[in-house]
């Protein structure tokens, strides 16, 4: 492992996202995956980087102090996609997956991720940003997109890494992993002052 600095620590990454799991695995950390069950709510009035990290830390206050004691390190994240400030998360239906496309089809919007890193006596928080541009999709190519890959576990109803972001997505501009849903640059930046 190029971290060395990390073979101290029993690296937690409580993600059920198995594009997660490769992405972490790819940087070369070695971890294991254990959640909790959270209710992902969010006080009113927040803006988009405040509601990814406050879900994310959410996400690790789940586990209590006793989970730190054996110098346990607990990575949590949350995604989030937002166009035109409304949020769009994952979809419930098909008619729901195809209508946030339809939304998204030919406009900008903004890919943020929330990330938690913690140990028993130090925390960081942040959040990255990417913006996404669609062109305009025509609509067989959303029902392509929805009744082949089934894009229901995706906040924004997409993965940039399946066949709409390689025919639909125009440009990004910022962290084309985050859009995945791990800002791997920062993460890495920040792992390594563990």
């Amino acid at each position: 492992m190029v971290l060395k600095n990390l073979d101290k620590y029993d690296i937690v990454l409580a993600s059920g996202s198995p594009r997660r799991h490769a992405l972490l695995k790819d940087l070369g950390v070695d971890f294991r995956v254990e959640q909790r069950p959270v209710e992902e709510n969010f006080p009113p009035g927040m803006d988009e980087n405040e509601i990814a990290v406050y879900l994310s830390k959410l996400k690790a206050d789940a586990f209590d102090a006793d989970f730190f004691a054996a110098n346990t390190m607990l990575i949590t994240a949350d995604t989030i996609v937002c166009l035109e400030g409304k949020l769009l998360g994952k979809p419930g239906s098909r008619a729901e997956a195809f209508e946030m496309l339809r939304q998204l089809s030919g406009k900008r919007h903004q890919v943020i991720t929330g990330m938690s890193i913690r140990i028993s006596n130090r925390e960081v928080n942040f959040s990255v940003g990417t913006d996404v541009y669609f062109k305009d999709l025509e609509e067989e190519e959303i029902e392509y997109y929805v009744d082949t890959f089934r894009p229901y576990d995706k906040a924004g109803a997409y993965g940039i890494q399946e066949w709409i972001g390689f025919a639909g997505i125009e440009k990004i501009d910022g962290s084309f992993y985050n859009v995945m849903g791990l800002p791997l640059h920062r993460l890495y930046e920040e792992l390594r002052k563990f």
